[in-house]
Protein backbone atom coordinates (compact mmCIF):
# COMPACT_ATOMS: atom_id res chain seq x y z
CA UNK A 1 0.00 0.00 0.00
CA UNK A 2 1.04 3.15 -0.87
CA UNK A 3 2.23 5.66 2.20
CA UNK A 4 -0.11 8.57 1.30
CA UNK A 5 -2.98 5.87 1.03
CA UNK A 6 -1.82 4.27 4.47
CA UNK A 7 -2.19 7.71 6.14
CA UNK A 8 -5.76 8.27 4.25
CA UNK A 9 -7.44 5.02 5.62
CA UNK A 10 -5.10 4.71 9.20
CA UNK A 11 -7.61 6.79 10.61
CA UNK A 12 -10.55 4.93 10.09
CA UNK A 13 -9.16 2.57 11.92
CA UNK A 14 -7.97 4.10 15.35
CA UNK A 15 -11.15 3.32 17.18
CA UNK A 16 -11.43 -0.27 16.05
CA UNK A 17 -11.86 -3.14 18.80
CA UNK A 18 -9.93 -6.06 18.04
CA UNK A 19 -12.70 -8.41 18.57
CA UNK A 20 -15.17 -9.83 16.71
CA UNK A 21 -18.47 -7.49 16.04
CA UNK A 22 -20.58 -9.71 17.06
CA UNK A 23 -19.13 -10.92 20.07
CA UNK A 24 -19.00 -8.43 21.12
CA UNK A 25 -22.50 -8.06 22.98
CA UNK A 26 -23.32 -7.92 26.59
CA UNK A 27 -26.58 -9.98 25.86
CA UNK A 28 -23.71 -13.18 25.38
CA UNK A 29 -25.12 -16.04 27.42
CA UNK A 30 -22.45 -17.30 30.39
CA UNK A 31 -20.69 -20.51 29.98
CA UNK A 32 -22.06 -23.62 30.78
CA UNK A 33 -19.68 -25.69 33.54
CA UNK A 34 -17.00 -27.93 32.15
CA UNK A 35 -17.30 -31.90 32.40
CA UNK A 36 -15.60 -32.99 35.47
CA UNK A 37 -16.03 -37.05 35.98
CA UNK A 38 -17.79 -39.53 33.64
CA UNK A 39 -20.93 -39.31 31.44
CA UNK A 40 -22.83 -41.78 29.74
CA UNK A 41 -25.16 -41.05 26.16
CA UNK A 42 -26.33 -42.40 23.23
CA UNK A 43 -25.28 -39.96 20.95
CA UNK A 44 -21.84 -37.56 21.77
CA UNK A 45 -21.29 -33.97 19.64
CA UNK A 46 -18.18 -32.68 19.38
CA UNK A 47 -17.67 -29.15 18.96
CA UNK A 48 -20.18 -26.62 19.57
CA UNK A 49 -20.21 -24.33 16.50
CA UNK A 50 -23.19 -24.53 14.24
CA UNK A 51 -22.35 -28.43 12.67
CA UNK A 52 -22.72 -29.53 16.55
CA UNK A 53 -25.15 -27.31 17.68
CA UNK A 54 -27.24 -28.74 14.72
CA UNK A 55 -26.66 -31.89 14.68
CA UNK A 56 -27.71 -32.25 18.74
CA UNK A 57 -30.65 -30.00 18.10
CA UNK A 58 -31.44 -32.33 15.10
CA UNK A 59 -30.83 -35.46 17.02
CA UNK A 60 -33.23 -34.83 19.69
CA UNK A 61 -36.04 -33.38 16.84
CA UNK A 62 -36.00 -37.05 14.95
CA UNK A 63 -35.49 -39.08 18.92
CA UNK A 64 -37.14 -37.05 21.93
CA UNK A 65 -35.84 -39.66 23.92
CA UNK A 66 -32.35 -40.09 22.92
CA UNK A 67 -29.36 -39.14 25.13
CA UNK A 68 -27.36 -36.74 23.80
CA UNK A 69 -24.41 -34.86 25.01
CA UNK A 70 -22.54 -31.93 23.70
CA UNK A 71 -18.62 -30.83 24.64
CA UNK A 72 -17.13 -27.72 23.08
CA UNK A 73 -13.39 -26.77 23.94
CA UNK A 74 -14.47 -22.82 24.79
CA UNK A 75 -17.90 -21.63 24.29
CA UNK A 76 -20.61 -22.32 22.03
CA UNK A 77 -20.27 -20.20 18.93
CA UNK A 78 -17.22 -18.69 19.92
CA UNK A 79 -14.78 -19.59 16.67
CA UNK A 80 -15.93 -19.28 13.24
CA UNK A 81 -19.47 -19.49 14.06
CA UNK A 82 -19.40 -16.59 15.95
CA UNK A 83 -17.29 -13.95 13.57
CA UNK A 84 -18.31 -15.11 10.14
CA UNK A 85 -20.18 -12.35 7.88
CA UNK A 86 -23.34 -13.68 8.68
CA UNK A 87 -24.37 -14.72 4.79
CA UNK A 88 -26.79 -17.91 5.27
CA UNK A 89 -26.97 -19.23 2.23
CA UNK A 90 -28.59 -21.92 0.18
CA UNK A 91 -25.88 -23.77 -1.36
CA UNK A 92 -24.33 -26.60 -0.38
CA UNK A 93 -21.68 -26.76 -2.94
CA UNK A 94 -20.17 -23.62 -2.10
CA UNK A 95 -21.76 -21.66 -5.17
CA UNK A 96 -23.65 -22.81 -8.41
CA UNK A 97 -20.36 -22.54 -10.33
CA UNK A 98 -18.60 -24.88 -7.86
CA UNK A 99 -21.20 -27.09 -7.75
CA UNK A 100 -21.90 -27.28 -11.66
CA UNK A 101 -17.96 -28.05 -11.88
CA UNK A 102 -17.66 -30.84 -9.81
CA UNK A 103 -21.48 -32.03 -9.56
CA UNK A 104 -23.43 -31.51 -13.06
CA UNK A 105 -25.51 -34.23 -12.74
CA UNK A 106 -26.96 -34.12 -9.34
CA UNK A 107 -26.64 -30.40 -9.07
CA UNK A 108 -30.24 -29.52 -9.46
CA UNK A 109 -30.98 -32.28 -6.75
CA UNK A 110 -28.37 -30.53 -4.65
CA UNK A 111 -30.04 -26.91 -5.04
CA UNK A 112 -33.56 -28.49 -4.75
CA UNK A 113 -31.91 -29.50 -1.10
CA UNK A 114 -30.19 -26.50 -0.37
CA UNK A 115 -33.36 -24.65 -0.78
CA UNK A 116 -35.24 -26.39 2.00
CA UNK A 117 -32.43 -26.42 3.49
CA UNK A 118 -32.77 -23.10 4.24
CA UNK A 119 -36.50 -22.92 4.69
CA UNK A 120 -35.57 -25.30 7.17
CA UNK A 121 -33.35 -22.95 8.79
CA UNK A 122 -35.90 -20.19 8.49
CA UNK A 123 -38.42 -22.40 10.21
CA UNK A 124 -36.32 -23.36 13.40
CA UNK A 125 -35.11 -19.79 13.75
CA UNK A 126 -38.81 -18.93 14.10
CA UNK A 127 -39.64 -22.27 16.38
CA UNK A 128 -37.44 -21.83 18.75
CA UNK A 129 -37.63 -18.09 19.09
CA UNK A 130 -34.26 -17.30 18.00
CA UNK A 131 -34.05 -13.42 17.65
CA UNK A 132 -30.92 -13.57 15.22
CA UNK A 133 -31.83 -10.67 12.78
CA UNK A 134 -32.78 -13.48 10.05
CA UNK A 135 -33.15 -11.80 6.74
CA UNK A 136 -34.13 -13.13 3.65
CA UNK A 137 -32.83 -10.44 1.05
CA UNK A 138 -30.57 -12.40 -0.84
CA UNK A 139 -27.39 -11.54 -2.18
CA UNK A 140 -26.14 -9.70 -5.21
CA UNK A 141 -22.77 -10.74 -6.74
CA UNK A 142 -20.96 -7.61 -8.34
CA UNK A 143 -19.11 -7.47 -11.21
CA UNK A 144 -16.03 -4.80 -11.21
CA UNK A 145 -14.41 -5.72 -13.84
CA UNK A 146 -16.15 -6.50 -17.45
CA UNK A 147 -15.00 -10.12 -17.29
CA UNK A 148 -16.84 -10.79 -14.25
CA UNK A 149 -20.40 -8.98 -15.88
CA UNK A 150 -19.82 -11.69 -18.56
CA UNK A 151 -19.01 -14.60 -16.19
CA UNK A 152 -22.23 -13.12 -13.99
CA UNK A 153 -23.96 -13.72 -17.27
CA UNK A 154 -22.43 -17.12 -18.60
CA UNK A 155 -23.91 -18.44 -15.09
CA UNK A 156 -27.30 -17.27 -15.14
CA UNK A 157 -27.47 -18.45 -18.68
CA UNK A 158 -26.50 -21.82 -17.15
CA UNK A 159 -28.98 -21.80 -14.30
CA UNK A 160 -31.78 -20.89 -16.80
CA UNK A 161 -31.03 -23.91 -18.99
CA UNK A 162 -30.79 -26.57 -16.28
CA UNK A 163 -33.87 -25.08 -15.07
CA UNK A 164 -32.48 -23.13 -11.69
CA UNK A 165 -32.71 -19.34 -12.85
CA UNK A 166 -35.97 -19.19 -10.48
CA UNK A 167 -35.53 -16.20 -8.23
CA UNK A 168 -32.41 -15.23 -10.23
CA UNK A 169 -31.91 -11.34 -11.78
CA UNK A 170 -29.23 -10.15 -13.83
CA UNK A 171 -28.58 -6.44 -13.34
CA UNK A 172 -27.01 -4.33 -15.63
CA UNK A 173 -24.82 -0.85 -14.18
CA UNK A 174 -27.30 1.39 -13.56
CA UNK A 175 -29.94 -1.90 -12.34
CA UNK A 176 -27.44 -2.88 -9.65
CA UNK A 177 -26.32 1.05 -8.48
CA UNK A 178 -30.23 1.58 -7.90
CA UNK A 179 -30.11 -1.34 -5.06
CA UNK A 180 -26.62 -0.08 -3.72
CA UNK A 181 -24.71 2.66 -5.31
CA UNK A 182 -21.08 2.17 -6.11
CA UNK A 183 -18.70 3.69 -8.73
CA UNK A 184 -17.27 0.54 -8.73
CA UNK A 185 -20.30 -1.87 -9.94
CA UNK A 186 -20.67 -2.50 -13.58
CA UNK A 187 -23.34 -5.12 -12.85
CA UNK A 188 -24.38 -8.22 -10.58
CA UNK A 189 -26.91 -10.94 -10.71
CA UNK A 190 -29.44 -11.19 -7.60
CA UNK A 191 -30.14 -14.16 -5.92
CA UNK A 192 -33.38 -13.07 -4.21
CA UNK A 193 -34.33 -15.99 -1.91
CA UNK A 194 -31.28 -18.28 -1.71
CA UNK A 195 -29.21 -16.02 0.61
CA UNK A 196 -30.39 -14.93 3.86
CA UNK A 197 -28.45 -12.13 6.39
CA UNK A 198 -28.46 -12.62 9.82
CA UNK A 199 -26.18 -12.22 13.39
CA UNK A 200 -24.47 -15.02 13.37
CA UNK A 201 -23.27 -15.15 17.38
CA UNK A 202 -26.88 -14.81 18.15
CA UNK A 203 -27.60 -17.93 15.86
CA UNK A 204 -25.41 -20.06 18.12
CA UNK A 205 -26.39 -18.75 21.49
CA UNK A 206 -29.85 -19.44 20.21
CA UNK A 207 -29.48 -22.94 19.05
CA UNK A 208 -27.76 -23.60 22.17
CA UNK A 209 -30.41 -22.34 24.36
CA UNK A 210 -32.83 -24.93 21.95
CA UNK A 211 -30.54 -27.92 22.82
CA UNK A 212 -30.45 -27.27 26.07
CA UNK A 213 -34.15 -26.71 26.73
CA UNK A 214 -34.69 -29.88 24.50
CA UNK A 215 -32.71 -31.87 27.13
CA UNK A 216 -29.33 -31.74 25.41
CA UNK A 217 -26.25 -32.09 28.21
CA UNK A 218 -23.77 -29.12 27.30
CA UNK A 219 -20.78 -29.26 29.19
CA UNK A 220 -18.53 -26.01 27.77
CA UNK A 221 -14.80 -25.68 28.45
CA UNK A 222 -14.58 -28.76 27.41
CA UNK A 223 -12.18 -30.17 24.77
CA UNK A 224 -12.08 -33.80 23.05
CA UNK A 225 -8.83 -34.83 23.80
CA UNK A 226 -8.98 -38.40 22.71
CA UNK A 227 -11.58 -40.89 21.05
CA UNK A 228 -11.29 -44.62 21.48
CA UNK A 229 -13.71 -47.78 20.89
CA UNK A 230 -14.79 -48.76 24.18
CA UNK A 231 -17.30 -51.49 24.38
CA UNK A 232 -19.57 -51.73 21.52
CA UNK A 233 -19.43 -47.79 21.77
CA UNK A 234 -16.95 -45.10 21.84
CA UNK A 235 -15.05 -42.99 24.68
CA UNK A 236 -13.69 -39.69 24.53
CA UNK A 237 -11.12 -38.52 26.83
CA UNK A 238 -11.26 -34.96 28.14
CA UNK A 239 -9.66 -32.60 30.45
CA UNK A 240 -11.34 -33.54 33.46
CA UNK A 241 -13.52 -36.53 32.48
CA UNK A 242 -14.58 -39.23 29.88
CA UNK A 243 -17.85 -39.27 27.97
CA UNK A 244 -18.77 -42.95 27.01
CA UNK A 245 -21.70 -42.92 24.02
CA UNK A 246 -23.02 -45.47 21.62
CA UNK A 247 -22.33 -43.24 18.46
CA UNK A 248 -19.90 -39.97 18.51
CA UNK A 249 -20.44 -37.00 15.87
CA UNK A 250 -17.66 -34.35 15.16
CA UNK A 251 -18.25 -31.27 14.51
CA UNK A 252 -14.47 -29.44 15.23
CA UNK A 253 -14.17 -28.42 11.21
CA UNK A 254 -10.94 -26.04 11.37
CA UNK A 255 -9.32 -27.82 14.74
CA UNK A 256 -7.70 -31.01 14.39
CA UNK A 257 -10.11 -34.57 13.60
CA UNK A 258 -10.52 -36.83 16.46
CA UNK A 259 -9.71 -39.17 13.72
CA UNK A 260 -6.61 -38.58 12.75
CA UNK A 261 -6.61 -40.12 9.05
CA UNK A 262 -9.17 -36.83 8.37
CA UNK A 263 -6.67 -34.41 8.97
CA UNK A 264 -4.76 -34.50 5.87
CA UNK A 265 -8.57 -33.51 4.27
CA UNK A 266 -8.35 -29.71 5.80
CA UNK A 267 -6.23 -26.99 5.74
CA UNK A 268 -6.59 -23.51 8.19
CA UNK A 269 -7.04 -20.43 6.20
CA UNK A 270 -7.37 -17.11 7.79
CA UNK A 271 -10.19 -14.84 7.40
CA UNK A 272 -10.59 -11.11 8.23
CA UNK A 273 -13.23 -8.55 8.53
CA UNK A 274 -13.74 -4.68 9.62
CA UNK A 275 -17.56 -3.80 10.81
CA UNK A 276 -17.86 0.25 10.52
CA UNK A 277 -19.86 2.83 13.03
CA UNK A 278 -23.66 3.02 12.37
CA UNK A 279 -24.57 4.76 9.06
CA UNK A 280 -26.82 8.34 9.87
CA UNK A 281 -29.44 8.28 7.69
CA UNK A 282 -27.52 10.46 5.18
CA UNK A 283 -24.41 8.03 5.19
CA UNK A 284 -27.37 5.29 4.11
CA UNK A 285 -29.17 7.47 1.86
CA UNK A 286 -25.76 8.15 -0.29
CA UNK A 287 -25.12 4.99 -0.94
CA UNK A 288 -28.89 3.17 -0.93
CA UNK A 289 -28.93 -0.01 -0.18
CA UNK A 290 -33.16 0.40 1.08
CA UNK A 291 -33.54 -3.79 0.12
CA UNK A 292 -30.23 -4.82 2.53
CA UNK A 293 -28.95 -7.50 0.64
CA UNK A 294 -25.83 -9.31 0.68
CA UNK A 295 -23.15 -8.49 -1.50
CA UNK A 296 -19.96 -10.15 -3.09
CA UNK A 297 -17.70 -8.96 -5.98
CA UNK A 298 -16.80 -11.38 -8.63
CA UNK A 299 -13.17 -11.79 -7.98
CA UNK A 300 -11.04 -14.36 -6.96
CA UNK A 301 -9.93 -12.61 -3.98
CA UNK A 302 -13.06 -11.28 -3.48
CA UNK A 303 -14.88 -9.17 -0.79
CA UNK A 304 -18.50 -10.12 1.07
CA UNK A 305 -20.58 -6.78 2.77
CA UNK A 306 -23.71 -6.58 3.95
CA UNK A 307 -25.71 -4.13 6.62
CA UNK A 308 -25.76 -5.07 10.22
CA UNK A 309 -29.28 -4.60 12.23
CA UNK A 310 -27.95 -1.38 13.48
CA UNK A 311 -26.79 -0.08 9.62
CA UNK A 312 -23.21 -0.95 9.89
CA UNK A 313 -21.20 -2.25 7.35
CA UNK A 314 -19.47 -5.28 8.08
CA UNK A 315 -15.75 -5.46 4.83
CA UNK A 316 -14.57 -8.98 4.85
CA UNK A 317 -12.49 -11.02 2.53
CA UNK A 318 -9.82 -10.38 0.01
CA UNK A 319 -6.73 -11.86 1.83
CA UNK A 320 -6.55 -15.44 2.34
CA UNK A 321 -3.79 -16.31 4.61
CA UNK A 322 -2.46 -20.12 4.90
CA UNK A 323 0.01 -20.47 8.00
CA UNK A 324 3.09 -22.97 7.12
CA UNK A 325 2.39 -26.18 8.57
CA UNK A 326 -1.20 -25.85 8.93
CA UNK A 327 -0.46 -24.53 12.52
CA UNK A 328 -2.99 -21.87 13.78
CA UNK A 329 -1.58 -19.59 15.69
CA UNK A 330 -3.49 -17.19 17.94
CA UNK A 331 -1.36 -13.90 16.51
CA UNK A 332 -2.91 -14.53 13.03
CA UNK A 333 -6.38 -13.32 14.50
CA UNK A 334 -5.39 -9.96 13.71
CA UNK A 335 -3.64 -8.88 11.32
CA UNK A 336 -3.25 -4.72 10.46
CA UNK A 337 -1.78 -5.11 7.03
CA UNK A 338 -4.93 -6.57 5.90
CA UNK A 339 -7.08 -4.34 7.97
CA UNK A 340 -5.82 -1.12 6.42
CA UNK A 341 -5.82 -2.72 3.20
CA UNK A 342 -9.58 -3.62 3.69
CA UNK A 343 -9.77 -0.23 4.60
CA UNK A 344 -8.61 0.99 1.53
CA UNK A 345 -11.21 -0.93 -0.62
CA UNK A 346 -13.68 -0.25 1.23
CA UNK A 347 -13.36 3.71 0.54
CA UNK A 348 -12.64 2.97 -3.00
CA UNK A 349 -16.08 1.45 -3.20
CA UNK A 350 -17.63 3.50 -1.25
CA UNK A 351 -16.17 7.09 -1.33
CA UNK A 352 -19.49 9.07 -0.39
CA UNK A 353 -18.55 7.45 3.40
CA UNK A 354 -15.07 8.97 3.47
CA UNK A 355 -15.05 10.02 7.07
CA UNK A 356 -16.35 6.89 8.36
CA UNK A 357 -14.58 4.93 10.97
CA UNK A 358 -14.67 1.43 11.39
CA UNK A 359 -15.77 0.06 14.97
CA UNK A 360 -14.62 -3.35 15.16
CA UNK A 361 -11.61 -5.68 12.95
CA UNK A 362 -10.80 -8.76 13.78
CA UNK A 363 -9.98 -12.55 11.90
CA UNK A 364 -9.78 -15.86 12.01
CA UNK A 365 -9.31 -19.33 10.94
CA UNK A 366 -11.58 -21.33 8.87
CA UNK A 367 -11.43 -25.09 7.44
CA UNK A 368 -11.05 -25.28 4.04
CA UNK A 369 -10.69 -28.17 1.75
CA UNK A 370 -9.71 -29.19 -2.24
CA UNK A 371 -12.97 -28.75 -3.34
CA UNK A 372 -14.12 -26.14 -1.23
CA UNK A 373 -17.33 -27.86 0.32
CA UNK A 374 -18.28 -29.86 3.16
CA UNK A 375 -17.35 -33.91 3.10
CA UNK A 376 -19.01 -36.46 5.20
CA UNK A 377 -17.76 -39.93 6.31
CA UNK A 378 -17.49 -42.31 8.94
CA UNK A 379 -15.20 -44.22 11.08
CA UNK A 380 -14.75 -46.98 13.58
CA UNK A 381 -17.07 -48.89 12.09
CA UNK A 382 -20.13 -46.64 11.65
CA UNK A 383 -20.06 -45.45 15.58
CA UNK A 384 -18.31 -42.35 14.37
CA UNK A 385 -19.53 -39.99 11.64
CA UNK A 386 -18.12 -36.19 10.76
CA UNK A 387 -18.88 -33.57 8.14
CA UNK A 388 -15.82 -30.98 7.40
CA UNK A 389 -14.21 -28.55 4.21
CA UNK A 390 -17.12 -26.27 4.51
CA UNK A 391 -14.75 -23.54 3.45
CA UNK A 392 -16.24 -20.47 4.76
CA UNK A 393 -19.55 -21.22 3.84
CA UNK A 394 -20.95 -23.05 6.37
CA UNK A 395 -23.99 -21.22 8.36
CA UNK A 396 -26.37 -22.87 6.01
CA UNK A 397 -24.40 -25.74 4.98
CA UNK A 398 -24.15 -26.93 8.61
CA UNK A 399 -27.76 -28.11 9.09
CA UNK A 400 -27.46 -30.04 5.79
CA UNK A 401 -23.97 -31.51 7.37
CA UNK A 402 -25.84 -32.60 10.64
CA UNK A 403 -28.52 -34.40 8.93
CA UNK A 404 -26.09 -36.25 6.97
CA UNK A 405 -23.96 -37.11 10.37
CA UNK A 406 -27.46 -38.54 12.07
CA UNK A 407 -28.23 -40.53 8.24
CA UNK A 408 -24.89 -41.94 8.49
CA UNK A 409 -25.14 -42.95 11.71
CA UNK A 410 -28.66 -44.58 11.74
CA UNK A 411 -26.98 -46.90 8.79
CA UNK A 412 -30.00 -45.82 6.99
CA UNK A 413 -29.87 -45.15 3.41
CA UNK A 414 -31.33 -42.12 2.42
CA UNK A 415 -31.57 -39.23 -0.51
CA UNK A 416 -28.92 -37.68 0.84
CA UNK A 417 -26.39 -40.15 1.37
CA UNK A 418 -26.77 -41.49 -1.83
CA UNK A 419 -25.08 -38.49 -3.39
CA UNK A 420 -22.48 -38.38 -5.09
CA UNK A 421 -21.21 -35.61 -3.45
CA UNK A 422 -22.19 -37.03 0.04
CA UNK A 423 -20.36 -40.25 -0.69
CA UNK A 424 -16.81 -39.31 -2.15
CA UNK A 425 -14.29 -37.23 -0.60
CA UNK A 426 -11.87 -34.29 -2.00
CA UNK A 427 -8.35 -34.97 -2.72
CA UNK A 428 -6.03 -34.33 0.60
CA UNK A 429 -3.48 -32.11 0.79
CA UNK A 430 0.01 -32.83 0.11
CA UNK A 431 2.76 -32.65 3.22
CA UNK A 432 4.89 -29.98 3.76
CA UNK A 433 6.61 -27.82 2.04
CA UNK A 434 4.40 -29.00 -1.12
CA UNK A 435 1.13 -27.59 0.67
CA UNK A 436 2.79 -24.29 1.41
CA UNK A 437 4.14 -23.95 -2.23
CA UNK A 438 0.96 -25.23 -4.22
CA UNK A 439 -0.93 -22.83 -2.12
CA UNK A 440 1.01 -19.96 -2.02
CA UNK A 441 1.30 -20.35 -6.26
CA UNK A 442 -2.45 -20.45 -6.48
CA UNK A 443 -3.14 -17.45 -3.98
CA UNK A 444 -0.58 -15.61 -6.42
CA UNK A 445 -1.87 -16.52 -9.70
CA UNK A 446 -5.67 -16.17 -8.70
CA UNK A 447 -4.29 -12.04 -7.89
CA UNK A 448 -2.75 -12.18 -11.63
CA UNK A 449 -5.89 -13.45 -12.96
CA UNK A 450 -8.15 -10.43 -11.30
CA UNK A 451 -5.42 -8.34 -12.78
CA UNK A 452 -5.72 -9.86 -16.09
CA UNK A 453 -9.19 -9.81 -17.57
CA UNK A 454 -9.69 -13.32 -15.66
CA UNK A 455 -7.35 -15.32 -17.77
CA UNK A 456 -6.24 -18.20 -16.03
CA UNK A 457 -2.53 -19.20 -16.07
CA UNK A 458 -1.33 -22.86 -17.00
CA UNK A 459 -1.19 -23.43 -12.94
CA UNK A 460 -5.16 -21.96 -12.41
CA UNK A 461 -5.81 -24.00 -15.71
CA UNK A 462 -4.15 -27.74 -14.53
CA UNK A 463 -5.81 -26.91 -11.03
CA UNK A 464 -9.05 -26.97 -13.49
CA UNK A 465 -8.25 -30.26 -15.20
CA UNK A 466 -7.95 -31.95 -11.87
CA UNK A 467 -11.01 -31.10 -10.50
CA UNK A 468 -9.16 -28.64 -8.08
CA UNK A 469 -10.09 -25.30 -9.76
CA UNK A 470 -11.66 -22.13 -7.43
CA UNK A 471 -12.68 -18.86 -9.26
CA UNK A 472 -14.56 -17.21 -6.38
Amino acid sequence: MAAAAMRTVAPSLMDAQPVPFWLDDPGKPGALPALTGTEHCDLLVVGGGYSGLWTALLAKERDPGRDVVLIEGREAGWAASGRNGGFCAASLTHGFGNGLARWPDELARLEELGGKNLDAIEAAVATYGIDCDFERTGEIDVATQPHQMAELKEMHEAADRLGLADGLELLDRDAVRAQVDSPTFLGGLWDRRGVAMLNPAKLAWGLKRACVERGVRIYENTRGLELARAGAGMAVRTPYGRVFARHVALGTNVFPSLVKRVRPYTVPVYDYALMTEPLTDEQLESIGWKNRQGLGDSANQFHYFRLSADNRVLWGGYDAVYPFGGRMRAELDHRPETYLKLAEHFFRCFPQLEGLRFSHAWGGAIDTCSRFSAFFGTAHRGRVAYAAGFTGLGVGATRFGAEVMLDLLSGERTERTELTMVRSKPLPFPPEPIAWAGIGLTTWSLARADAHGGRRNLWLRTLDRLGLGFDS
